[in-house]
């Protein structure tokens, strides 16, 4: 039996997040799909077994169930002991920059990708162009960051990163972003991640059933 049970679903970012973690890692562990597009989460019962939140990531562990990915991000640096942060200062910063990607960097992103690409309907364009902009500060922010520095946090990748790039990997007519041409800084970062030995995209690490997929960009 694999140390680590991840549930999630392949079209999820958060869940790629630590899918990515753990195969970097080289870890034990497997994926359990769950129809979250078909409302699994929704499920009372599944709330009760799995997870209060309703939401993937799911990480089971010698009988518990933890959920956040940046929660688990860090209690996976914390046992697994990579990506951590080398001292204090450098775990400060990645507190910092995790919080960001949550607030953030990943949030608008993954709206806006749900709405381009998993919604059966053509958003509201005035939504679209909200989120762009939202999504186009934070990205400005970053990609400025990434002008000085291989990795977010000093020279060696670490959580912050892999959380941050939950939403990189996805082929751009599901994102509407081009970031090798608006985002070149970004765009060598993420494949800084791609080089690391265990890296593989969230389609390969999260097989299963895959929903619809539409393009409205």
């Amino acid at each position: 039996m694999p140390d680590y049970r991840l549930h999630c679903m392949p079209e999820s970012g958060n869940s790629y997040k630590v899918a990515l973690m753990l195969a970097l890692c080289d870890a034990d562990w497997e994926p359990a799909f769950v129809d979250y597009l078909g409302g699994a989460t929704r499920d009372p019962s599944w709330r009760t077994e799995v997870s209060a939140m309703g939401e993937v990531p799911v990480l089971e562990q010698g009988g518990q169930r933890f959920s956040q990915s940046g929660a688990i991000l860090t209690r996976l640096a914390e046992s697994l002991g990579r990506f951590g942060g080398r001292d204090e200062e450098e775990r400060y910063q990645i507190l910092r920059w995790l919080l960001f990607d949550n607030h953030k960097f990943t949030s608008y992103f993954a709206t806006h990708r749900f709405m381009n690409c998993l919604t059966p309907s053509a958003p509201d364009p005035a939504v679209m162009a909200f989120l762009r902009g939202r999504i186009d500060a934070c990205f400005g922010i970053v990609e400025a960051h990434l002008a000085n520095t291989p990795f977010v946090v000093g020279s060696e990748p670490t959580i912050a990163d892999i959380s941050m790039m939950g939403y990189l990997f996805f082929p751009r007519q599901e994102t509407g972003y081009d970031l090798e041409a608006d985002y070149p800084n970004i765009a060598a970062w993420r494949d800084r991640i791609r080089a690391l030995d265990g890296w593989n995209g969230p389609y390969e690490l999260m097989p299963g059933p895959r929903g619809q997929q539409y393009s409205w960009d």
